[in-house]
């Protein structure tokens, strides 16, 4: 992808939409904005060198089912889905059906930013994410067993008392494996954890 990119901006609110092409613009960046899924997916079979932001809660169609709609039809394009703090399993699922990247409100606007900047250069990692695959499975390979078993829980979107119940620890405990997964993994934070995850998955199947 070039510099030339437009980001398309899906949500339903239109002080969102407005917001998000403002500081998109601001940064450099040429936006579109659309008011719903349905609206989107009349202009997305003409698009190229493009992105897609989507809201994952919307009525007329959620951001995973746009998502699944796009791949099924052959236009999938780099993704981001922002997301409520409550919808991490969403977004989880909106990841496999193909999202690079998911943004849990309220998020500054460096968050998004540097998100949209992987989603502009996610064509040029594409032929690297083998190599960054075994990486990934080598970190995980020097993870605890119960470290292992707090990540896979961390990564359906648990929160730690959940966690702390299921394995019957306490959740300081889990606070502590938690830290220690997000070190030994190198991740900066939850989605690029789940990122992580997720293409080690894919690459594993």
């Amino acid at each position: 992808m070039s510099e030339d990119v437009v980001i398309h901006i899906v949500d339903d609110e239109e002080p969102v939409r407005k917001s998000l092409a403002f500081l998109l613009t601001m940064a450099g960046h040429v936006a579109r904005i659309h008011e719903s899924a349905t609206a989107f997916l009349k202009v997305a079979p003409g698009l190229h060198d493009a992105c897609l932001i989507t809201d994952l809660r919307m009525p007329d169609m959620s951001g995973v089912e746009l998502l699944l709609k796009l791949r099924d039809s052959g236009h999938m394009l780099p993704s981001i889905v922002i997301t409520g703090h409550g919808d991490v399993p969403m977004a989880v699922e909106a990841m496999k059906a193909g999202a690079i990247d998911f943004i849990e409100k309220p998020f500054d606007d460096e968050v998004l930013l540097a998100a949209v900047d992987r989603a502009i250069a996610e064509a040029d990692k594409r032929p690297r994410e083998g190599a960054d695959s075994a990486d990934v499975r080598q970190r995980i390979e020097h993870l605890s067993d119960r470290e292992c078993q707090v990540m896979k829980r961390i990564v359906a979107g648990l929160p730690n008392k959940a966690i702390a119940f299921e394995l019957d620890i306490s959740p300081r405990t889990v606070e502590v494996h938690r830290a220690n997964v997000m070190m030994k993994m190198q991740a900066r934070n939850l989605p690029e954890l789940v990122r992580m995850v997720l293409a080690c998955e894919a690459a594993h199947d």
